[in-house]
């Protein structure tokens, strides 16, 4: 079992930054993939970043390539999401998940660890 705990949601002016925090307890996290997930009201929970046990590799959704970035700290047994350049539909509740494996996985049904979520609301 694994347990995830978000951090770091808020509210933000648009074309501000914030940095979300996923910390893990529970079995070695370094064995695990993880992604970031958003919903927003009425939608669907889609995958915003995702990145590989050993942090080489990451996946991004198209819609924030270059403004914000997935990274971990295994040692901290902490995934982070960077992000910048924030905008009004990037409001969401963000949901960190967490499976075991050796890929990048971004659909929502691969992953079986979720956390509770933070909400991040960006005013235009």
């Amino acid at each position: 079992q694994v347990q995830l705990v978000e951090s770091g949601g808020g509210l933000v002016q648009s074309g501000g930054s914030l940095r979300l925090s996923c910390a893990a307890s529970g079995r070695t996290f370094t064995s695990y993939a993880v992604a970031w997930f958003r919903q927003a009201p009425g939608k669907e929970r889609d995958v915003v970043a995702a990145i590989s046990w050993s942090g080489s590799r990451t996946n991004y959704a198209d819609s924030v390539k270059g403004r914000f970035t997935i990274s971990r700290d295994n040692a901290k047994n902490t995934v982070y999401l960077q992000m910048n350049s924030l905008k009004s539909e990037d409001t969401a509740v963000y949901y960190c998940a967490a499976r075991g494996g050796s890929h990048v996985y971004s659909t929502a049904g691969q992953y079986n660890y979720w956390g509770q979520g933070t909400q991040v609301t960006v005013s235009s």
